[in-house]
């Protein structure tokens, strides 16, 4: 699978969908925010942390695809939980490049502008994502190989 910006998501979800992103994201954030006022910037910073959509998008997707093999007649209960499943497999591996992007900042910040940190661990998530994604389809690609190949084991290095 290639990475790749597709819109066409856009038209196929209802506008309460969105709203459903939008009030679960803003209350996750708001919850972050009182926590940090209770008990400080780090605690508050590990409730930022909690991927706010995902869970919503999630479920999402799922509905989305099931509805979309209902309509030719067949269940779409697999189909919905495995593309909600590669969606948790692309939020793991951002989470990764958030972690890279973290520490960029904090070793960065000490020795140059705010504008030079962020962009310099912007550009670090973006590669280290990218990255870990483009890795993830080269094992992926090379265990189906040995798979269909008749190979009775799984060999990934």
């Amino acid at each position: 699978m290639k990475i790749k910006i597709d819109t066409s998501g856009l038209t196929q979800s209802h506008w309460y969908q969105y709203l459903v992103r939008f009030v679960f994201g803003g209350a996750v954030t708001a919850l972050a925010g009182i926590v940090a006022k209770q008990f400080g910037p780090v605690i508050g910073g590990l409730f930022l942390a909690f991927p706010a959509i995902f869970p919503a998008t999630a479920t999402l997707i799922e509905s989305l695809e099931k509805e979309k093999i209902k309509r030719i007649g067949a269940n779409g209960s697999l189909r919905g939980r495995t593309a909600a499943g590669i969606d948790a497999v692309g939020s793991s591996l951002g989470s990764i490049g958030l972690i890279v992007f973290a520490i960029a900042v904090w070793r960065i910040i000490p020795k140059s502008s705010l504008g030079i940190v962020l962009a310099s661990a912007t550009i670090a998530w973006f590669v280290v994502s990218v990255s870990l994604w483009e890795l993830r389809e080269i094992l992926r690609r090379r265990a189906r190989k040995n798979f269909l190949g008749g190979s009775t084991r799984c060999s990934l290095g």
